[in-house]
């Protein structure tokens, strides 16, 4: 039997769907591709020396990854540019790209002290990514079936439909490419909010409602095993972005909590609702296609942006195979966001921020291997 959810009640500081959300962070896909040298920072000469001393340094101090702090890498001149993107990720479009971070010249450590560095520069709190409290990720297929209601498409080379993280940024170093296929593609969630609030608010409403997710058995033992919140999380917004608007979906959680016995049904109108999402994201007037190269640093506010990533064919040689870096990362500064997204979630980080996938009494550990 379909069990309908009501739709939930802004607060009185809230927007209503009928007022577009406004700021850099709403934006078309094609448009952005003209404008790559807003977005696409390469390293320059003086940058790159700055980039191999501080990791020379921690090296020569033994650091481990959990230990580095944002003091430990000193970038005097790299700093001001990962300064300006952390604005532009915040207060801006939502996303950013450094290329030319030279990983084909480090081992596996060095590339994880690059982008751990890098990150704390760029956000303050490295948070878990999943149920073992891994803080450094890796993206690589190893053998996951992504029809499995416990996988993790990371772990895969599927497709990935758009989809956001459970954090404010994240951040992907490519160290390999795959032999074809994988390209990165991103979205402006505050275009599809306005696009759906003018052609189909019924539609736009029923993203207002309670989604139900698994959370792949990376739970508490006083847990379901699913989190509700909506997808569309209307709030007050403030001077730069206002009205708000924060999003905040993953259809594939949505739709394998659907296998879980005690899951609410979700109703005929979520269901046309996400597939109208998924149709303009899906829009190539809508979203920004990427190729990743090894050394690029790609780094989204999840919040504004969804990102997505085609299937891709991987090579022979293992040590040649697709894989990427990952970092969540919380920041005392992000944007704002309605309470949803935290109390059905992992809690607040000391600084008040999406926690990222924590269960208490797992360590964070940093491994340099995909696991």
């Amino acid at each position: 039997m379909t069990q309908a959810h009501q739709a939930s009640k802004p607060s009185s500081d809230s927007v209503t769907l009928g007022s577009p959300t406004k700021g850099a962070h709403v934006w078309r896909g094609p448009d952005m591709a003209t404008r790559q040298n807003e977005w696409l920072h390469v390293l320059t000469d003086v940058e790159l020396a700055d980039l191999k001393a501080a990791v020379a340094k921690v090296e020569a101090r033994g650091l481990e990854i959990l230990d580095i702090s944002r003091d430990d890498f000193d970038l005097p001149v790299l700093g001001q540019t990962l300064a300006k993107m952390r604005r532009d990720l915040l207060k801006g479009r939502g996303f950013a790209v450094l290329r030319g971070v030279p990983v084909s010249h480090y081992d596996r450590r060095a590339a994880a002290i690059a982008i751990w560095g890098l990150g704390h520069h760029l956000g303050d709190d490295a948070v878990s990514q999943n149920g073992k409290g891994h803080v450094l990720g890796h993206v690589k297929d190893i053998g996951h079936d992504y029809a499995a209601p416990m996988s993790r498409g990371y772990q895969t080379s599927a497709r990935l439909p758009y989809h956001t993280d459970y954090t404010d940024l994240a951040a992907l170093l490519c160290l390999k490419s795959a032999k074809s296929g994988g390209l990165s593609s991103i979205v402006s969630s505050g275009a599809i909010f306005n696009e759906l609030c003018e052609t189909r608010p019924d539609l736009a409403e029923a993203l207002t409602q309670k989604f139900y997710r698994t959370r792949w058995g990376e739970v508490g033992s006083d847990k379901p095993p699913y989190i509700s919140v909506p997808v569309f999380n209307l709030h007050g917004g403030d001077a730069e972005s206002a009205p708000g608007v924060a999003t905040t979906y993953v259809r594939s959680a949505i739709r394998k909590a659907q296998l879980l016995p005690k899951t609410p049904r979700l109703s005929e109108l979520q269901i046309e609702a996400m597939d109208a999402f998924d149709a303009l994201a899906e829009d190539p007037s809508f979203h920004i296609d990427m190729d990743f190269q090894p050394g690029d640093l790609q780094v989204v506010n999840n919040h504004w942006t969804l990102h997505s990533r085609t299937s891709y064919e991987d090579h022979d040689d293992a040590k040649e195979k697709r894989h990427l870096m990952r970092l969540w990362l919380a920041c005392s500064d992000g944007p704002p966001f309605p309470p949803a997204m935290t109390k059905e979630f992992e809690g607040l980080t000391n600084n008040g921020r999406p926690n990222g996938i924590h269960i208490p009494g797992v360590p964070f550990n940093a491994p340099l291997e995909a696991s």
